[in-house]
Order: structure tokens, then sequence, then C-alpha cells
């Protein structure tokens, strides 16, 4: 599969998981890990309203202008300090959190899956979903089946226990 193909495939994968996400969601913040250009971010926005607070976090703002969420939901940082400052600050009340953070490099980028992964626990509320282009290493995790149209390992959802 070339490169294309397989970049396509995960946009797919990852449009699927978030509107499935958007369907199954309780009350509480969404979380978005990896701003990047925005795009991501645009569609949960589009898909939950204005009413749903959508918060983003990553190293710098690099995203499209029509992109870029209010300053007082943008997290601005390594995400090793705005995560856990953020768990701090707003304990068990996110309902989803979409992590597609990473360096492409697939050492670091593991590292950083389980340093996520390690603090959804104090983020997420009750029943909170992730919806994650890397595994999530965590007990306090319940791993669920790929909705229909994504291949299993292609993406990954999880369910607070």
């Amino acid at each position: 599969m070339s490169r294309l193909d397989s970049f396509i495939r995960r946009l797919q994968a990852q449009r699927i998981g978030l509107d499935w996400a958007c369907a199954e969601l309780g009350p509480g913040f969404v979380l978005e890990l990896g701003l990047g250009n925005g795009r991501t971010y645009d569609h949960l926005r589009s898909r939950l309203g204005s009413a749903r607070e959508i918060h983003a976090f990553d190293r710098a703002v690099a995203a499209h202008p029509d992109c870029v969420p209010p300053a007082d939901h943008l997290h601005l940082g390594d995400i090793r300090n705005t995560l856990p400052e953020f768990a701090d600050r707003y304990p068990h009340r996110t309902a989803l959190v979409h992590s597609d953070a990473g360096s492409g490099v697939a050492t670091e980028t593991a590292a950083l899956a389980a340093f996520i992964a390690r603090h959804l626990p104090a983020i997420l509320a009750p029943n909170g979903l992730v919806v994650a282009d890397q595994p999530m290493p965590s007990d306090a995790l319940a791993e669920l089946p790929p909705p229909a149209g994504i291949n299993p390992g292609r993406y990954f959802f999880y369910r607070l226990r």
C-alpha cells in the first residue's frame, strides 16, 4: 500500500471514529490532543456545535486561522505539562479525548501515548471515551471494537471502566 493510500485510510478511520464518538457522548468536555492543522478540531466543532466545549492541545499553533480554538480553550506547550495541569483543574469532566499526537518516530510516539494513557483516568468523566491513533495502555480503559468501516489496529477506541 502506498503512503498516500495509508494516509487516506487513516483519515477515513479518523472521521468514522469521531462521528461514532460524537453520537455516543455523555456530558463533558471534548479534548483534541494534537491540534495540528486543525482539521479534526474543525470536524468535531461542526459535529458537536457551539454548545460543547472543545479544548485543544499542541506545542504551538500551526492550524489554519479558521480552525484555532478560542484562547481559553487552547493549551499550548509540552503536553507533559499541559495535560496534567488540565487534569488538576478539571478532573473527571471530559466526555471524549481524541488523541492524534506524536512525532512520527515510533518509539517517541509510543512513549507519548503511554504518558497520555496514564493521565486519562483523572481526566475522563464516567463512561468517557477515547479515540486514538495509537494504543493507549491503561488498566482503567476498556478497549472497544472499532466501528464498522475501520479495520482493527487502524484506530483505537476505549471507554473508561
